[in-house]
């Protein structure tokens, strides 16, 4: 699994750092930034994390 965001299309909601604190967290501006990607035990958090953001900044490419 691997995980691109987009901080031109967040609207700094904050669900991705909220429900995935470990693979999230917002700048200074209240932006999405990626701080690693997933481990297995990550994935279902990270898909979770993709699905409620309601700007679509969060890709997670499975495979």
């Amino acid at each position: 699994m691997r995980i691109t965001v987009d901080p031109d299309r967040c609207v700094g909601a904050g669900q991705c750092a909220l429900n995935a604190p470990a693979l999230f967290d917002q700048d200074d501006d209240g932006l999405v930034t990626l701080l690693a990607e997933p481990g297995a035990d990550q994935h279902d958090k990270a898909r979770l994390a993709g699905a409620l953001c309601p700007s679509g900044a969060i890709t997670v490419h499975e495979g």
